[in-house]
């Protein structure tokens, strides 16, 4: 049983490394790249926290900072969840609920 080598995220560009190395940029990139399969599910974690927060009541910027991420990357993925038909609603505070119920 062969097992595939473990491939952490690269932190310098492939030019970088390239540069260093003496080698191809593309390479780089064929021999160290992230796997597709754990690119995309790291994205769709990413995209699922972003929808929970947002449902949360958090703000946009409140998410990306939370996240470490961009505004844009944020407002982005929202904006995709709604065309894919996410329900977005937000979560009533406990408090909301029973205010709700006096008015």
């Amino acid at each position: 049983m062969t097992q595939e080598p473990r491939r952490e995220r690269r932190t310098a560009t492939a030019r970088e490394l390239a540069d260093r190395f003496g080698v191809s940029e593309r390479t780089v990139q064929r021999m160290i790249a992230e796997e597709r399969t754990a690119y995309e599910g790291r994205s769709r974690q990413r995209r699922d926290q972003i929808v929970e927060l947002h449902r949360q009541g958090l703000k946009g910027y409140e998410i990306a900072r939370e996240l470490n991420i961009s505004n844009g990357l944020v407002s982005t993925r929202l904006k995709e969840a709604r065309s894919a038909g996410v329900d977005l609603t937000r979560y009533a505070a406990a408090g909301d609920t029973q205010e709700q119920g006096r008015a």
